[in-house]
């Protein structure tokens, strides 16, 4: 069984950091697509080998990091700063 607790906070919790990000021009710091896709195979190896929440036997990762970095990649891009 799936919960959609975690995921839920998870996701809003990412969203709205996400949305607090900011980049300064000066800083010539750039996000490509590559860059997060790099971010996102890294969060699902660390949701992996964190495992999942206890009595969540469903999937062998914690599902609320993931959805968090999602959000958080998701928030970025939409109103980021």
């Amino acid at each position: 069984m799936v919960y959609a607790g975690p995921l839920i906070l998870g996701f809003v919790m990412g969203f709205i950091l996400g949305t607090r990000i900011k980049t300064d021009p000066e800083s010539k710091l750039k996000f490509t697509l590559g860059s997060y896709i790099v971010v996102l195979i890294v969060a699902v190896a660390m949701a992996y080998i964190i495992g999942p929440f206890p009595f969540y036997t469903d999937v062998p990762l914690a599902p609320g990091f993931v959805s968090a970095i999602a959000g958080l990649i998701i928030g970025k891009i939409t109103f980021g700063r």
